[in-house]
């Protein structure tokens, strides 16, 4: 068993290590296929949500309060 951790990525995913159980709203398992680290859209507009796509790049997604942090 692995430990979970997350990785908070500027204007990015949130990233997802070890053992961890991803579930929705109603309670149903979604499954993030063998791997053992998920990236996790925080942009909203990815195609695969909740996973990342990487269209947070295309849009120039930037994370609520980093310019309150000294972030450009």
């Amino acid at each position: 068993m692995t430990e979970p951790s997350i990785t908070v990525y500027r204007d990015g995913p949130l990233l997802l290590r070890g053992d961890v159980q991803i579930v929705d709203q109603d309670g149903n398992v979604i499954e993030p296929g063998r791997e053992k680290t998920v990236a996790l859209c925080r942009c909203g507009k990815s195609r695969m949500r909740p996973f990342c796509d990487g269209t947070h790049n295309v849009i120039r997604f930037r994370a609520p309060g980093a310019q309150e942090r000294g972030r450009e």
